[in-house]
Parts: C-alpha cells; sequence; structure tokens
C-alpha cells in the first residue's frame, strides 16, 4: 500500500471517528440515558466512549454480578451445578421477565445460570441471591462489596435482578468492567453467555439477544431493559483474533440498540486494523483514554481487570470544532431514524421527565390474605397481566388497621378509568377483582 494511500485512508477514519463523536453529543443531548464504551481487551485502548462514567441504571445487566458471585459459589465448592436451590414465596412473586419457579420448589443451579442469561428470570434471580446471601438486602450488600473489589468505584447494587429501585446504579464503563472479569475470572462458565436457548419443564425456553446471531463474532454477553435506564446491553465479540467489549446504555428500542452496538464494533474493529498497521492514526489520541493493563497477552486468554478513568483530549476537541463546522449530516439522519419512533417508551419517558406526575387515588384490589407474601405473589401477577397496558403501575400490599391481619393485594396510583378498565381486563383472564379508591 503507498504512503499517499495510507494517508488519505487515515484521514477518512479519522474524519469517522470525528464524525462519530459528534454525533455521540448530539445522541447524548437528545436522550439523557445514552452512554456506551467499546474496549479492546488486548491492549486496554477505549476505542470509543460516550458519557462512559455517567450514572446509569443497570437494569438486567444487574445479573451479571447476581453470576459472577454464583461462579465463585461454585469455584469454592459451596455448590455444584446441580445443586437444588430452594424458591421462596418472596422469590416466586417478583415479576416478570420470569420463569414462573412455584413457591416450595427447587431449582438446579446449571438452570438457574441459563434463566438468568437467557430468560433474565427476576424470580431465579432472587433464589439465587437468597441462597447465597439469606436475603435480597443482604444480597445486595454482598454485590456490591464485590464491586468494590473488582475496580467497580460507581456501582450500587440493591437488589440482584435489576428490578427498578432509585438507589441501584452503576456506568457504562464499570459494567464493562464487570463484563470482562466474568471472561477473566470465569472462563470455564463464559460459554453459558453464547446460549440462545434452554429447556425448562418441558418447554424450550428461548432469548433475546439477538446480537449473537446478527453480529459476526458475537458470543455473549447480556441486555437488559427497565423503563428508567432504557434498552441496554453489554456484548463481547472476537474478530481476527481480537476480542472487544463494548456497553450499550439508554437505548431508545431493543431494534435500534443493537444497531447501534453493531455499528459502534464496526467502527472499533476498523480503528484496531489502522493500529495494527501501524497507520499515524495509530499515534492520535481520539478518546484520551486507555485501560490500565498488565502486559498485553493472546485475545483468546484472560482479560484486563479494571478500567482507567477517562481523560478527554484538549487538541482532539480543537479538532473537533473544525470537523464540525464542515461535516455533513448523514451520520444524524441515519441514527435519528436508527434511534426509534417517536412513541419509543423511553423517548415518551424522556418527554414526560419534566412535567409533574399526577398519580391517581384509586387502586385495583385483587384480594385480600393473611399472608403479606401471598398478597404480594398475587398483586405482581396481576400486574404483568396488565404490562403491555398499564405504563406506571405499583404493586402495593397493605396491613390493615384494624384487629384482623390482612393484606390487602393491590395495584395502586391508578386514574379512576384505567382501575375501572384494568379490572375488565383482569376479569376476562378469570382473575377476581374490584376498584377501589386508594389514598
Amino acid at each position: 500500500m503507498s504512503s499517499s494511500y495510507r494517508h488519505y485512508l487515515g484521514v477518512a477514519v479519522f474524519v469517522l471517528l470525528a464524525s462519530l463523536l459528534l454525533l455521540t453529543a448530539k445522541t447524548a443531548q437528545a436522550n439523557p440515558r445514552y452512554a456506551a464504551i467499546v474496549i479492546d481487551v488486548e491492549s486496554g485502548d477505549v476505542l470509543h466512549a460516550a458519557n462512559p462514567d455517567a450514572t446509569r441504571y443497570p437494569a438486567s445487566l444487574t445479573k451479571m454480578m447476581t453470576l459472577y458471585l454464583l461462579f465463585e459459589a461454585l469455584e469454592d465448592g459451596r455448590l455444584g451445578l446441580y445443586s437444588p436451590l430452594p424458591v421462596s414465596s418472596y422469590a416466586a412473586s417478583r415479576q416478570a421477565s420470569k420463569l414462573y419457579v412455584r413457591a416450595g420448589s427447587t431449582l438446579p443451579v446449571e438452570t438457574a445460570i441459563q434463566a438468568l442469561i437467557i430468560r433474565s428470570a427476576n424470580d431465579v434471580a432472587v433464589v439465587v441471591a437468597e441462597a447465597l446471601g439469606g436475603s435480597e438486602a443482604s444480597f445486595g450488600r454482598m454485590m456490591t462489596d464485590k464491586a468494590r473489589q473488582l475496580g467497580m468505584p460507581r456501582t450500587t447494587f440493591r437488589n440482584p435482578n435489576g428490578l427498578p429501585d432509585a438507589g441501584q446504579t452503576t456506568t457504562a464503563r464499570d459494567m464493562a468492567t464487570l463484563s470482562i472479569r466474568l471472561m477473566q475470572d470465569f472462563p470455564q462458565y463464559y460459554h453459558y453467555f453464547s446460549q440462545t436457548r434452554f429447556t425448562w419443564n418441558g418447554q424450550t425456553i428461548t432469548g433475546h439477544n439477538r446480537l449473537l446471531g446478527s453480529y459476526p463474532g458475537a458470543d455473549g454477553l447480556k441486555t437488559g431493559f427497565i423503563r428508567a435506564s432504557g434498552f441496554n446491553v453489554a456484548t463481547s465479540a472476537i474478530r481476527d483474533n481480537r476480542r472487544v467489549v463494548s456497553v450499550v446504555m439508554g437505548g431508545f428500542t431493543a431494534a435500534s440498540r443493537d444497531a447501534h452496538m453493531a455499528d459502534l464494533l464496526d467502527r472499533g474493529y476498523a480503528r484496531l486494523n489502522m493500529l495494527q498497521r501501524g497507520d499515524w492514526i495509530a499515534q492520535a489520541d481520539v478518546l484520551g483514554d486507555s485501560m490500565d493493563l498488565p502486559a498485553a497477552e493472546p485475545a483468546s486468554s484472560a482479560p484486563a481487570t479494571q478500567l482507567a478513568t477517562a481523560q478527554q483530549s484538549a487538541s482532539f476537541s480543537d479538532a473537533l470544532q473544525a470537523i464540525e463546522a464542515g461535516s455533513g449530516s448523514t451520520f444524524q439522519s441515519e441514527m435519528g431514524a436508527e434511534m426509534g419512533s417517536a412513541d419509543d417508551p423511553i423517548r415518551d419517558l424522556i418527554a414526560r421527565a419534566d412535567s409533574p406526575r399526577t398519580s391517581g387515588a384509586w387502586a385495583v384490589q385483587v384480594g385480600a390474605f393473611n399472608n403479606a407474601d401471598q398478597a404480594r405473589s398475587l398483586a405482581s401477577r396481576a400486574a404483568d397481566q396488565l404490562a403491555s397496558q398499564l405504563r406506571d403501575v405499583r404493586v402495593s400490599v397493605a396491613e390493615s388497621q384494624d384487629d384482623r391481619r390482612v393484606f390487602r393485594a393491590r395495584l395502586v396510583d391508578l386514574q379512576e378509568n384505567d382501575a375501572r378498565s384494568a379490572c375488565r381486563s383482569l376479569r376476562a383472564t378469570g382473575m377476581d377483582c374490584m376498584v377501589v379508591a386508594h389514598y
């Protein structure tokens, strides 16, 4: 290849990367939940970063830490792959997505691993938490302590599944650290992350990590979604014996998240190719960021352990200003189409973020029990039934104030019309209910 050709190719890649950074900044302004990071595991180079240390909700990426602690228990002999894990009524009552395990039953450890990765089962995450930590709260503290040990300073866990909790937060960089440590510390279990289906009680359970089948070289890890987080994904891929780990958080839809992840991986590998050839672009401090790694090892060996703090390159910022003035709108229009339609749930959530939330004063009561776990289980099942109908439904188990010890299972904070419509829908499925005022 002639030096002039390599020079122009380097310029093209440089402009391409700069355009991506400009686009990322505009996307982040339009979507305050967006964050991303792309890392070359062998060298520790951060190939792309957007808000990598900004606080985000992990959603079901949380389950990677639940799995990390479960793998530790396997390695130190506390559990075996076929050890039975008991299912409590509280675990069984967790809302979807779930495996619908029955209270009083048991679940083999290997099935729990598959259910966490493939089904992203919230009930199974609590089964594991109770087996290892005694309770969900205790296990959350164990998870946070382990995060600190692994070099995840900005992560706090409160539950094992990623269900909404304002105190459960992380960053894209910390999730990348966790992804790498899972591969490094437990390579013997990493193959589970590439599985897309498993069998449970005679039924084939399929997953929803579409990147495993659509992106060449992708071989793990995990997806996640709650309304507050948007669509998250952590992905590891290998191409030409080079492994890259990437995390995207805050996608508007699963499809747009996956498309954006594929695009980031492609651009990351394009930059790696330039770096390997020693072109001048390899010397440009595009992101001013890298991981603090030990000596490089082959791509198939254990990845690095910790990510370094981002440092913005001032010289590159100056270059971006010059490029921004002359850049076209092609990338922006492509990303606009990719990020989903106007009625995407996260776009709607952002639009409503600055508006005062008006909670309704009505509730749907689905039963009254002398056991709080039974009440919570039925209320959670009703909420699952109404997931597509009610966006912000909240489960409440209220104890009566009289001498009788009764726990009322309710879906609360509803407007009257919504409550009556929800009750009609539940009755259509055979579930008894009544609409009550709730203050």
